[in-house]
């Protein structure tokens, strides 16, 4: 917590708190692997620069480089003894004045490590398209990852789950399917990739991991507006995110995607984005740093 080591339980910010208070703040989550050549944190430096620049987007001044944040990340890492988790980065407005504007209001920057398994509990999941929409890109900016951002997320997810359903998905203003509460959104056709374009979807960190390597396996790409009744009729669709890595889904609303289980594409890439995350294929190296 800005810049010290400190016990899980001392870590605390007053209550009459500006980010509280508003959602502005901006975070990111990271994963870190244990592998063949020791603990690994993936994509560490990407996640910084999005975090960073997301401060930018809701005019957080951050006192800190992204050198200083990924050295910091490094080493709250091995300060945790654990082997693989998960790290949570937070800058946020720790002052007291509660106007709109946070003029002259300090900033605060947590990176918190903790054990993280599966998010999604099942291994192919049933979705609820949504009756919430996704915020309108004149309304945010959807490149950013902003604290209060996530309301819209958690509303989606309490209604899926209240009637029985693992996840939500949500759609854009057009109609078109935007993405799940805190992950990426994929549909395989014809033996072809398809995902909805930038503009009302947070730019993932693994939704770009997933098409770099189809795009290395043959795999065609593309990125396109995907309605509701198309992705009912995908062969195969899943779920990409940091915390729900390659998640598969079984089930659009009551409609079965494809036989319903777990199809030979998405398989194809989960396990490949496995092995990359573990350290088991040597061209992705960059994409690791090594704590």
């Amino acid at each position: 917590m800005n810049g010290k080591i400190i016990n899980w339980n001392d870590c605390k910010t007053h209550v009459i708190n500006y980010s509280l208070h508003y959602g502005v703040a901006v975070f990111e989550g990271i994963r870190f692997y244990d592998t063949p050549q020791g603990i690994s944190i993936f994509r560490l430096k990407d996640h910084i620069k999005r975090l960073l620049n997301s401060a930018k987007t809701v005019y957080i001044q951050s006192k800190w480089t992204a050198n200083e944040l990924v050295e910091a990340a490094k080493e709250i890492v091995k300060a945790s003894n654990l082997k693989s988790g998960y790290i949570r980065p937070i800058i946020y407005y720790d002052g007291g004045k509660l106007s709109l504007h946070a003029q002259n209001t300090n900033i605060s920057a947590v990176i918190a490590v903790l054990p993280w398994g599966k998010y999604l509990e099942h291994s192919a999941v049933m979705v609820m398209p949504s009756t919430y929409m996704r915020h309108h890109p004149k309304s945010l900016p959807m490149d950013a990852k902003v604290s209060g951002y996530y309301v819209n997320s958690v509303l989606a997810v309490l209604e899926a789950r209240g009637k029985g359903y693992d996840e939500a998905l949500l759609l854009d203003f057009k109609g078109n399917i935007a993405e799940g509460p805190g992950e990426n959104f994929f549909i395989v056709k014809n033996n072809s990739l398809m995902t909805p374009p930038l503009g009302t979807i947070l730019p993932g960190i693994t939704r770009d991991c997933i098409m770099q390597i189809a795009k290395d396996l043959g795999i065609k790409v593309s990125e396109k507006d995907i309605t509701l009744k198309e992705a009912e009729g995908a062969d195969e669709a899943f779920f990409t995110g940091t915390a729900a890595e390659v998640t598969p889904i079984s089930h659009i609303g009551k409609c079965a995607i494809g036989n319903g289980s777990v199809g030979p594409m998405t398989s194809k890439l989960k396990d490949a984005y496995h092995d990359i995350v573990t350290g088991k294929n040597e061209k992705y190296d960059g994409w690791l740093d090594y704590v």
